[in-house]
């Protein structure tokens, strides 16, 4: 028989419910506690999750349950303390959620952190489980674009929300090539007093060592995607090649047009219900050794890494030159040296930022 696995989970927000409910209904998960600092949310959670124990303590549950899967969904600024108690328990996995951490100084801890543990480690990159990702990753794996030698990515939302999720799925439709650089130009402090700092709008040229240039657009000055209603859906993720394009939009399908299949089109939306079974068991089977987990941490890095030579890019000047070697604290340049005057909003992104 299959082992079954103790799973305990910090936040009992959207995205905490997301993994307790899935963890809940899969047969190789038993949801053993959750956690919040507010305990009546702790309250209404437990009966759907199977009346796990529950604390406001994350370090005294962990302790007591002694999880295999420690699953935090908290804030930004808490991966660190978090990450401790996994490593602290000698727990068997670690899953948070995205970006890995806010500064390089932060995220090389956390890789040294983790280094020679053997914790499984996964960060939540689950877009790449919808359909319409996974299409286009085929037409692009099929060749059918030809030679690639583009891949892009935009999103309306703001840097640490987003910009991990455009790297990562581009980075998977580039075959996982290395980045060699980064430039980058950003614009706008008001997001940078958000609980997911930013600039109010970054825009960055990537090199891989393929070959392929990557473009990165996030923000208030990121192109509208009309086919999309929901603000937060309009992000488009693709590749051209010599003999054809592909692309996905968030909460609007995808489409292609190829030398030999011309125009091409599909369904398809983020939808929690669907993207994330298929990530809570590729969790199983990455415990049971079966097969590493697509959302797994040393990908997640390369991809935060980028991200933090996007910022240092636009806070220094210059290219940035990859893999990032010495640790800094990029919110601290950021607030320092992006211009005090407001990001340019295009009409559909205003609101947002408040612009």
């Amino acid at each position: 028989m299959a082992n079954r696995y103790k799973v305990v989970i910090v936040g009992m927000g959207k995205r905490g419910m997301h993994h307790g409910t899935t963890f809940h209904a899969n047969g190789r998960f038993e949801v053993a506690g959750i956690c919040d600092i507010d305990k009546a949310r702790l309250e209404a959670a437990a009966p759907k999750l199977g009346n796990p124990k529950i604390s406001t303590n994350a370090a005294e549950l962990v302790k007591e349950v002694k999880p295999d899967v420690f699953c935090f969904c908290t804030l930004p600024s808490l991966r660190l303390p978090m990450i401790k108690i996994g490593v602290e328990a000698k727990v068997k996995m670690l899953a948070f959620e995205k970006p890995v951490a806010l500064t390089t100084a932060e995220g090389m801890q956390v890789r040294d952190m983790l280094k020679g543990t053997g914790i499984k480690t996964v960060v939540s990159h689950q877009h790449r489980y919808g359909v319409h990702y996974r299409k286009v990753a085929e037409i692009i794996a099929s060749g059918a674009l030809g030679r690639i030698h583009t891949v892009y990515g935009t999103s309306t939302g703001w840097m640490t929300h987003m910009m991990s999720h455009l790297i990562d799925y581009t980075r998977w439709y580039n075959g996982f090539a290395e980045a060699q650089w980064a430039m980058a130009q950003a614009a706008g402090r008001g997001k940078l007093a958000d609980n997911h700092p930013s600039p109010d709008y970054i825009s960055a040229v990537v090199q891989y060592a393929n070959g392929v240039r990557g473009y990165y657009e996030a923000g208030a000055g990121a192109p509208d995607q009309p086919e999309v209603a929901k603000w937060w859906g309009k992000c488009r993720m693709g590749a051209q090649g010599t003999e054809g394009f592909a692309e996905v939009l968030t909460n609007g399908g995808w489409r292609a047009v190829t030398k030999s299949g011309g125009c091409q089109s599909g369904e398809g939306a983020m939808n929690y219900d669907q993207d994330m079974p298929p990530y809570i068991q590729d969790m199983a089977d990455w415990l049971d050794d079966k097969k590493i987990h697509p959302c797994n941490f040393d990908s997640a890095y390369k991809g935060f890494e980028i991200m933090m030579a996007c910022c240092r890019s636009a806070t220094e000047g210059g290219q940035a030159a990859l893999p990032l070697t010495d640790p800094k604290d990029e919110l601290a340049l950021l607030k320092a040296k992006v211009p005090d005057r407001k990001a340019i909003a295009l009409p559909v992104n205003a609101k947002e930022f408040g612009l």
